[in-house]
């Protein structure tokens, strides 16, 4: 036991001692540099899991298996901006963490605001490599000071435009998509202009009410018309209904427009629903402006995704989990996942030239 003990102060004397941490920080340049010499995932994501399972183990507190937690992504993101990595994006937070005891949601929150902070100062990592901060999640479930923090982070690097840091506080997928879906029913629920519309459909209570009522008394709105010409079926006759005591055509000006407040029919032209395609929802996700998602990295040994970046995983996203716990990770960790998706990638464009050459012979 005591020889067990004297070999590991020894090995840790060693490997900090100046000529060993020297060739290890030039080793390091040298394979990141031959990284570079192959394609670069624009977009990394992480799930930064096993600090809690690590101090666990080492018989430290939670709070410091967090500290050491931040350490570890201090030295991945410098790996990922040095290679090229545009978009890192972090799991830092879920919606889910708040149902963690109050001490260690509150030396989170007290976490982030110190981390975020030391990230953004001149001079220090971000600005080294002209990252950006930006929070995705819900502002409106985080405490006033730690808010102040985070728009402090973000001012301060509003400037970089080399490279982002997406920290995801408070997060879930779930809760992302819902957003989304929100505000695509939003702006299309707004007018677009004054013109005749040509939308058929417009978002309108008045009209489905009416729509009922002419259906129940053999009229049928011009727009169920379309949709029966559309299928291949003959069109049916219009008819004309009474509504509140007013005669009010069914055909295609009852159709086309949108009620006023004061009960009154307006012209407004509305978008389609029709044209709402994945695209739409993609341009109102939290990561809209970012490159699609390359890869994504889960520590712990655990193989789900926990509610992360659901939707922005496509068809060549490559999921990788690791064994190791997030403070233990580096870059001896990382490389090989690296050179693995290179692998893929190269695999893949090749499969892409074969099957365009195939098209063009």
């Amino acid at each position: 036991m005591a020889e067990s003990f004297h070999n590991s102060r020894f090995r840790r004397w060693f490997a900090s001692s100046p000529p060993v941490t020297w060739g290890i920080r030039q080793l390091r340049q040298l394979l990141i540099g031959a990284l570079k010499q192959g394609p670069i995932p624009q977009h990394v994501a992480f799930v930064m899991d096993g600090n809690r399972r690590f101090a666990k183990n080492h018989k430290i507190e939670t709070v410091e298996g967090h500290n050491l937690g931040f350490e570890a992504l201090a030295r991945i993101l410098e790996v990922c901006y040095k290679s090229g990595v545009k978009v890192v994006t972090i799991y830092a937070f879920s919606i889910e963490n708040f149902k963690r005891s109050k001490y260690e949601v509150d030396a989170l929150m007290d976490m982030a605001k110190l981390k975020l902070q030391q990230l953004s100062e001149h001079g220090a990592l971000l600005d080294r490599y002209g990252a950006a901060v930006r929070i995705l999640g819900q502002r409106d479930m985080v405490k006033p000071d730690v808010l102040e923090a985070i728009d402090k982070a973000v001012t301060m690097t509003a400037g970089n435009k080399k490279a982002i840091l997406n920290v995801c506080f408070p997060y879930t997928s779930r809760d992302e998509m819902t957003t989304a879906v929100r505000n695509t029913v939003v702006s299309y629920c707004k007018p677009t202009g004054n013109q005749r519309p040509t939308l058929k459909r417009p978002f309108s209570e008045t009209h489905i009410t009416r729509h009922i009522r002419a259906q129940s008394q053999g009229s049928i709105p011009e727009y169920a018309e379309m949709s029966d010409s559309r299928a291949g079926s003959p069109s049916s006759s219009k008819g004309s209904n009474a509504m509140d005591g007013e005669n009010s055509s069914m055909g295609s000006t009852l159709m086309n427009q949108s009620d006023s407040d004061d009960g009154q029919p307006s012209s407004f032209n509305y978008p389609d629903p029709e044209s709402i395609t994945a695209d739409t929802l993609t341009s109102n996700m939290f990561t809209a402006d970012n490159p699609p998602l390359d890869l994504l990295v889960r520590t712990s040994g655990v193989e789900r995704l926990s509610d992360f970046m659901l939707w922005q995983c496509h068809e060549h996203t490559s999921i990788v989990f690791l064994d190791c716990l997030w403070p233990e990770f580096d870059l001896w960790n990382f490389l090989p996942v690296l050179v693995e998706w290179q692998w893929q990638r190269k695999k893949l464009n090749e499969q892409d030239k074969g099957r365009r050459h195939l098209k063009a012979d």
